[in-house]
């Protein structure tokens, strides 16, 4: 017995540490990914931009991570996983501390771009890497622990723009992200483990998962990618917007706004993720379905409180957001679990960047932007409408992808016969 736990416990320290330093890099990312939309009102006083001009920041970052998306997935399927992280925080870390001599909107906006390079490498590798370590029933657990990192991060995001950038001037809280980003990456380079490609996979790697040409014609893999492009557009729009709509339309302060955005997302964030992977990872205990239906459900129910937020009297848009965006975290873990079981290991990460190339080109890239280009010509509120367009879409993509759902049941199969 104390032979066992030994070997139980070299088998799993790996993981867990790698799952740590991941997490990690991944909060440091959103924290990062989150200070822009707090400081617009500061940024455009400074700079004396227009709405869209600000949102082509956003499409700046995304457009320049798209594109380096399908490289670094090219590469992370043939060569160690572990140099291209390290490589990526150095390049992301480095263009954070930069923002020190960004002082004009041109160089704001190179520093942005050169930010989305850096996270096209452990945005893609982290899930692959994780997938290595965690068998198909325990991804949606895992990831769902992993992407506590967004809510958390986000918020921390909105409350460091908010208040230190209101204090001390915008460009201060990105401080927060860059040194500790270089001592993670320092770490993930010393203690950090690969795992052998494909140790925990059971499902059968069909031509349709295990090939590139294959996964282009997948239908559990290409709707569970569309369905969540549409999410992105989504949630890149609001979260880019919504801390300034509230500043206009409900006459909170930048530091007031951006504390209440912040404060509705961590709350929401940790609560819905951790309700929507626990929902789902019993869910497919008895339906190979659930983690495409938790997704829809969770879509769908976010509608209607969105809409109350944009179009409602203004006593509502607190609340209401504070509904809308627990049902949205509701499918953070099941959805980007679906992904990465729709594919097997040689082709994980490429997957990966094929799946964040689109919905970064058909979602957050340009939403913010869009949404700015509305409010300049209209106003805020229809410009953030159009959000919930997308939002139905992806709730009809997503219901459609739980037809194509893999059959984890082969997959516990396939456990026992190895076994």
């Amino acid at each position: 017995m104390p032979h066992s736990s030994r070997s139980l416990r070299a088998r799993i320290s790996p993981a867990v540490g790698v799952l740590v330093l991941l997490i990690g890099l991944n909060l440091l990312n959103y924290v990062d990914r989150y200070i822009l939309p707090a400081e617009v009102p500061l940024i455009q006083r400074e700079f004396r931009v227009s709405d869209e001009q600000m949102g082509a920041l956003t499409t700046a970052l995304f457009f320049c991570y798209m594109f380096a998306a399908p490289i670094t997935g090219w590469l992370g399927d043939r060569f160690s996983r572990k140099p291209l992280i390290v490589a990526g925080a150095v390049l992301w870390s480095l263009a954070t501390l930069a923002t020190a001599w960004v002082h004009s909107y041109e160089t704001l906006y190179i520093r942005h771009a050169l930010v989305g390079v850096g996270e096209a490498t452990f945005g893609i590798f982290a899930p692959a890497v994780i997938s290595d370590f965690y068998p198909e029933r325990e991804r949606n657990r895992i990831l769902t622990i992993f992407y506590l990192a967004i809510p958390v991060g986000a918020a921390l995001g909105y409350l460091a723009g908010g208040e230190l950038g209101s204090r001390w001037g915008w460009r201060a809280p990105f401080f927060l992200c860059a040194i500790p980003g270089l001592i993670i990456a320092a770490l993930y380079g010393w203690k950090g483990t690969e795992p052998e490609r494909g140790a925990s996979d059971h499902i059968r790697a069909t031509p349709d998962r295990a090939t590139v040409i294959g996964i282009l014609r997948n239908p559990a893999f290409l709707t569970a990618t569309f369905g969540l492009a549409m999410l992105t557009f989504a949630m890149g729009g609001i979260s880019a917007w919504v801390p300034t709509f509230l500043h206009r339309f409900s006459g909170l302060s930048v530091a007031n706004a951006s504390l209440a955005v912040g404060a509705i997302t961590v709350v929401d964030g940790i609560a819905g993720t951790i309700t929507g992977g626990w929902i789902a990872q019993r869910w497919q205990r008895y339906n190979d379905r659930a983690l495409y239906l938790l997704s829809f459900w969770s879509v769908a129910l976010t509608l209607p409180f969105g809409a109350l937020v944009f179009f409602g009297p203004r006593a509502w848009a607190i609340p209401s957001l504070f509904a809308a965006e627990f049902f949205l975290f509701l499918n953070t873990g099941p959805l980007n679990a679906a992904i990465v079981n729709s594919v097997s290991a040689p082709v994980r990460a490429t997957a990966i960047s094929i799946n964040l190339f689109c919905i970064h080109f058909f979602g957050d890239t340009f939403s913010p932007q869009i949404i700015g280009a509305i409010a300049d010509h209209s106003n805020l509120s229809l410009a953030l409408g159009v959000t919930l367009i997308s939002l139905v879409i992806s709730a009809a993509v997503l219901l459609l992808g739980a037809r194509y759902a893999p059959p984890l049941n082969n997959a516990d199969a396939s456990s026992e016969a190895a076994n």
